[in-house]
């Protein structure tokens, strides 16, 4: 069977994508804990930036699923003194079965690791999109509401990887509504908010971009935010806090969202994008969410590497 990666949510099929929520649900119930899947198999972790919740879930749940695991820090590769990505996978793939790979760079450089075939890659964060991040948001909300089709999202800061992410992902769900808030100047990419509107018209949902805090919506199931400054990436302007200050996470957005959520997903900087009150307070679900990271990679890796088995296609999706 051809070699399943992960590089972007576009890999996957709309029953892919279920299916990985629902075996994240699956392993955060404790009913996956005799499931060893990856026995036998070895799992590369290479982070050529810092991590704390995805690097430690994809170790976690690599050995929860029977595999061993080798790990790589950004000076460890030869890449360093010249050798080309390209080299680099092909002689990888010879030894691993799966590479984790977390870059802040450009895409094309998972696609080089992945390009001889032998080994499956997840991409746990490029500059572009954060895959696993969004899985682990839908499982989150599946396991908090039950659903993830009609819930109404409120997503409040940079339109970076998670937000892009995200915006792909709820759009492929039934009758979500997502309305993002950024900062003038650092939305969605064109590109991005085209194709994930373009979802939403085919699943009947919707997916909104303003650049101010005026008029938010009321009745929102969840609000969302990410730090300011996300890894690997610098702002061009030299004033950026305060063109992101009134986009500040506070406690006066429940006032027409009572019932709402909050989702973070971490690092955070308490004072910056949220005030300490609503991360740390009993609407917030964050802390949640970081668990359910390593139970969303137990899926991934689960689905990279059975192509082929009936159990981890999902609704008779193939692998691509």
């Amino acid at each position: 069977m051809p070699t399943r990666h992960l590089i972007t949510l576009n890999d996957l099929t709309d029953d892919d994508l279920r299916h990985l929520v629902n075996r994240g649900v699956h392993f955060a119930s404790g009913a996956g804990r005799a499931e060893r899947p990856l026995a036998g198999q070895v799992v590369g972790i290479y982070f050529k930036k810092t991590s704390t919740r995805t690097r430690t879930a994809f170790s976690s749940g690599a050995l929860r699923l029977g595999a061993q695991i080798v790990s790589y820090g950004p000076d460890d590769l030869q890449t360093n003194t010249g050798e080309t990505v390209e080299d680099t996978g092909r002689v990888m793939s010879r030894m691993l079965d799966l590479l984790v790979a977390r870059t802040a760079g450009d895409p094309v450089e998972m696609r080089a690791l992945a390009g001889d075939g032998g080994m499956s890659v997840v991409n746990a964060m490029s500059a572009d999109e954060h895959p696993t991040q969004a899985l682990t948001d839908l499982t989150t909300l599946q396991r908090h509401f039950g659903r993830i089709d009609g819930l109404r999202l409120l997503y409040i800061g940079e339109g970076n990887n998670t937000a892009v992410a995200l915006a792909l992902a709820l759009s492929r769900f039934a009758g979500v509504e997502l309305e993002l808030r950024t900062p003038p100047g650092y939305g969605l990419a064109p590109e991005v908010l085209e194709r994930a509107r373009d979802q939403a018209a085919r699943t009947g949902s919707s997916v909104v971009e303003h650049h101010h805090m005026d008029g938010l919506p009321q009745g929102v199931d969840v609000v969302y935010t990410t730090r300011w400054q996300t890894t690997g990436t610098s702002k061009p302007d030299a004033n950026w806090r305060e063109i992101f200050a009134p986009f500040q996470v506070t406690e006066a957005l429940w006032e027409d969202s009572p019932q709402a959520v909050f989702l973070h997903d971490l690092p955070a900087h308490r004072g910056e994008e949220v005030v300490a009150e609503v991360l740390d307070g009993p609407r917030s679900i964050a802390f949640d969410q970081a668990e359910n990271k390593m139970h969303s990679a137990m899926a991934v890796l689960e689905w990279c590497r059975a192509a082929g088995t009936e159990e981890a296609a999902g609704n008779g999706s193939g692998p691509r």
